[in-house]
């Protein structure tokens, strides 16, 4: 398209037209994308307005998050006189895309001619600061908020060659290595941004959102209160401080800074502060209120498709048929959003798998996990190829010979693995109601250390993980084994165990070993069919990337119990594994099997785990507060003729050898 951009900026709007109107077959995509959007420039700036915006219109069917068309309808808007209709769509546009400086500055003469004069200055600022940037920074912004990350990142990285300490374009590719879940190295540059100008209190922000995706929520708790603190009347700050009060379970204050935000409209998206609390009720067990603020948020905002999901995802709730009618016409509707659209999908799925119609229920379900799996940058062929490398490398002989860190510490961590949705929260809850054993959460732990061993050079073909042991003194795996043990002791009160129920720590049962040779662990394992298909019925809140393609989960599944038999095998007799389905089918022999492999003694209440009174953060939640029943075991069936391709990828050996249990 350089072409057309060179004939727009020489004013040639006729010849640009026609050659763009000439060129149209054949384009498809993004070529298809910037061909449409030339094309209603041209008839603006020609003053064929009718026209610029019936093409927009087509360009936003097609493609409803494309920022610049957004703004590009904006200044159709403007130049008609309809200022409303026009700001409106600046603000649209900088939601998607906040890079566009055009859409700040035109949104701050309109605020201004309205009287907005403190909204007309903020919006002024922030078109200023942009227009600061350099250009190669602006553009690599614009990337990147169009989902163009790699494109971003070559700017990026080409540009901090020739000037390495700019810190906006340290703080965009820190966000690009966010977006790409490199977090290693977006906490690195964000950190490094703070030495240099430590009051960009924006880079802050956004280092405490990469310390919140690690978990790291102590550390994130302490930034986010400073820039409270520092503006209280600011409401990102106060709903990321609120959001990290829930995370650190200081429930009272953050549902009172839930509550302030809601009651005097301080956030554009009160909806958004709605599920928030929604969530934290859902943890605490207050299941009516989370479902009043579910509705809330639907109420306040019909097309947030994380709302209808956060209904769904109770596994209780029941929608009705005007609830069902609605999500439809969104998940149909053109211009929905994309994350809205697949959160729909999910919540459709559910919706219609309660009412017994299996079919489109699993026409939705699949539909959301294409969309999804669409979004990711998950590659099947790196995670099989490391987990290849736990086998190669931790052999008898190599279990043998690695020393064994001599952590000193009364204190015993339970590590809960296997595959989400196989019952792990129901182990938990059974574990965590034993007076000598604490429940804590999916810990991110396990897996920061495996990745700063392997350092930053996390998308390496030959990673330095597990290998890299060997070069570890006595002494460094100590250091290690007590760094787990005292991050995560702002999770625990000081029970004499403590869960670790992070699922993907299946994968590093070796380091687990090595770091923390006292450490218990229980695989909870579940029918290969209802484990996958409960996966695949889930929208994950982060992570499990694996989960939105039946191909995918299956392979999973297989490396998952190779592993599990090669673990089994290395450390003999260290491993106990839990079947769901015989959890369920008789509860008392397999609970009393369990806690004699912690060597503790069966207590009553954990027979009657279901009346705990304690925080659950999973899916499970409201299911684990029902007492033991067999509602999810052969839920797969129902979809027996859809879910075909996934019997067959597990594999008839598989299966067999789950039949022979």
């Amino acid at each position: 398209m350089d072409h057309i951009k060179k004939l727009l900026a020489q004013s040639q709007f006729e010849q640009a037209l026609k050659l763009l109107q000439q060129e149209r077959d054949g384009l498809s995509g993004d070529a298809e994308k910037e061909s449409l959007y030339y094309e209603a420039v041209a008839y603006r700036y020609l003053g064929q307005l009718q026209q610029a915006q019936q093409t927009l219109h087509a360009l936003l069917a097609k493609w409803p998050e494309y920022g610049r068309a957004l703004q590009e309808l904006a200044h159709t808007l403007k130049a008609q006189g309809k200022d409303e209709e026009a700001l409106s769509h600046y603000y649209q546009a900088i939601r998607l895309n906040p890079a566009l400086h055009a859409s700040w500055a035109a949104a701050a003469k309109l605020e201004a001619k309205s009287g907005n004069t403190e909204q007309a200055e903020r919006n002024q600022q922030q078109a200023n600061f942009l227009l600061r940037q350099p250009k190669q920074i602006l553009a690599a912004l614009n990337l990147y908020h169009e989902g163009k990350y790699y494109k971003a990142e070559k700017i990026c990285r080409a540009f901090l060659q020739r000037n390495p300490h700019h810190v906006e374009a340290m703080r965009t590719l820190a966000n690009i290595g966010a977006q790409l879940d490199v977090l290693n190295d977006a906490e690195f540059l964000l950190e490094s941004v703070l030495v240099l100008e430590p009051n960009y209190d924006l880079a802050k922000f956004d280092y405490i959102k990469v310390l919140q995706r690690r978990q790291k929520h102590s550390e994130a708790y302490k930034h986010a209160k400073e820039l409270f603190e520092k503006e209280p009347g600011n409401p990102l700050y106060k709903a990321l401080f609120a959001n990290l009060s829930a995370a650190l379970d200081y429930d009272e204050q953050a549902l009172t800074l839930y509550d302030e935000l809601i009651n005097e409209q301080m956030n554009d998206d009160i909806a958004g502060i709605h599920v928030a609390k929604g969530h934290l009720l859902k943890a605490i067990g207050q299941q009516q209120d989370a479902i009043q603020s579910y509705q809330s948020a639907c109420q306040e905002r019909p097309d947030f498709g994380d709302a209808y999901w956060s209904l769904a995802n109770l596994k209780t709730y029941k929608f009705s048929d005007s609830e069902i009618a609605v999500m439809e016409r969104a998940a149909q509707d053109s211009r929905t959003h994309l994350n809205d659209r697949i959160h729909f999908c999910f919540a459709l799925g559910k919706a219609f798998e309660q009412h017994g119609e299996h079919n489109k229920s699993f026409d939705y379900y699949q539909q959301g996990n294409e969309l999804k799996r669409g979004t990711s940058h998950f590659k099947p062929e790196v995670l099989a190829q490391r987990i290849a490398a736990q086998r190669e490398y931790f052999t008898e002989q190599k279990v043998k010979a690695l020393p064994e860190a001599s952590v000193n510490s009364n204190v015993t961590p339970i590590f809960i693995v296997g595959l989400p949705r196989a019952g792990s929260t129901l182990v938990e809850q059974i574990l965590a109601s034993h007076s000598a054993v604490e429940g804590t959460s999916e810990l991110p732990n396990i897996p920061a250390i495996a990745h700063s061993l392997n350092g930053r050079q996390v998308q390496a073909d030959t990673p330095k993980y597990p290998s890299v042991l060997d070069e570890l003194t006595p002494e460094k795996l100590m250091q290690l084994g007590e760094r787990y043990l005292a991050e995560t002791e702002i999770y625990r009160s000081g029970a004499l165990f403590f869960t670790d129920k992070m699922p993907n720590n299946f994968r590093h049962i070796g380091l687990i070993k090595t770091l923390l040779p006292h450490a218990k662990i229980i695989d909870a394992r579940r029918n290969p069919m209802d484990c996958c298909f409960s996966a695949y019925k889930q929208l994950f809140a982060e992570g499990q990337e694996f989960s939105y393609g039946l191909d995918m989960l299956a392979e999973y599944y297989r490396d998952y119990v190779d592993l599990m038999a090669h673990w089994n095998k290395v450390y003999p007799g260290s491993i106990h594994t839990v079947i769901h389905e015989q959890l369920v089918e008789n509860p008392e022999a397999e609970i009393k099997a369990m806690f004699d492999y912690l060597e503790l003694p069966l207590e009553p209440q954990c027979l009657q785990s279901h009346k705990a009174e304690r925080r659950v953060k999973t899916a499970s939640s409201e299911q684990v507060r029902q007492p033991i029943n067999a509602k999810g075991i052969g839920q797969w069936q129902k979809f027996e003729a859809q879910l075909q391709p996934l019997q067959e990828a597990l594999g008839q050996s598989l299966m067999e050898q789950w039949d022979r249990r």
